[in-house]
């Protein structure tokens, strides 16, 4: 209890000595926790107390299993943060003004569609994306399946926590606490004074300023056309949707290649529907 009593009272008179290390208010703001259908409100509060410990205040909950996880008892220090969480009945809701979603999770036993960070990967991923006026969700699955192959096709990128393969799965608190730590222990900002070659410019990969919404609504389109042209058999069109969410999220379109492809596939459905159109 003492060496708990120390740290606290350090942090409070001297802040700047290690919360400099956290993301700005700013970067924090635009910064978004997501937990897909959590089936334990002890562990949706337990998220809610890490978040507050490293200053997140935004939290959705993907289609949850107890109407009451927002009373969670574990939210210790951050019941506020339960009681204006977004509660979204899919993922797509919740992910829509994000320009950037990174999933979570272990790959013992899933082969990775999307590119894999290394956990010390994350922050420069992350901090890239905010200093870009994007929004980043960084999103969980349900405690006893992680996320589904369904919800990882609405993900940019993948990140892995290392973990012993006889206990590879971890508490969704933790997790969650881990992956928020490493953004404020490797968060660039940090080394500025030593600075890696080779991270800097791996951060500037990501460019695309584009909303899962948006990227949602071009393969819409795209799928309406595919079932006018009689692409594949009905019986493929959500095979065929999951496919086309993680081709869009892999070529980074930016929002005028969005616009373009919205105006060509729009124009070819347009097409498919009224073949009295065609020019002769």
């Amino acid at each position: 209890m003492r060496l708990v009593y120390q740290f606290a009272v350090f942090g409070r008179g001297d802040p700047g000595f290690y919360n400099e290390c956290l993301l700005t208010e700013n970067q924090r703001d635009l910064f978004d926790v997501v937990l897909v259908s959590p089936r334990n409100p002890l562990n949706i509060g337990a998220v809610a107390r890490a978040m507050a410990n490293f200053g997140f205040a935004h939290l959705s909950v993907v289609a949850p299993f107890a109407a009451h996880w927002r009373e969670a008892k574990s939210a210790v220090g951050a019941p506020d943060l339960l009681i204006n969480a977004n509660e979204a009945p899919t993922l797509a809701e919740a992910l829509a003004r994000c320009t950037l979603a990174i999933g979570t999770g272990t790959l013992a036993h899933r082969s990775a569609k999307q590119r894999v960070l290394q956990l010390p990967m994350l922050a420069p991923r992350v901090l890239d994306a905010l200093e870009a006026g994007g929004r980043v969700a960084l999103i969980f699955g349900s405690e006893k399946h992680g996320l589904t192959r369904e919800d990882l096709s609405y993900c940019h990128l993948l990140v892995e926590i290392p973990t012993d393969p006889r206990q590879p799965s971890m508490n969704l608190g933790q997790a969650v606490a881990v992956c928020l730590y490493e953004l404020a222990r490797n968060n660039p900002r940090n080394e500025a004074r030593h600075p890696n070659p080779e991270q800097v410019g791996q951060i500037k990969q990501i460019k695309s300023m584009v909303t899962s919404a948006e990227l949602d609504r071009l393969a819409g389109v795209i799928v309406e056309a595919m079932a006018a042209s009689d692409y594949s058999p009905r019986a493929m069109g959500k095979a065929n949707q999951h496919d086309l969410r993680l081709i869009l999220r892999r070529l980074q379109f930016g929002r005028t290649d969005v616009r373009r492809g919205l105006g060509l596939f729009r124009r070819i459905l347009q097409r498919l529907q009224n073949p009295k159109c065609l020019d002769p």
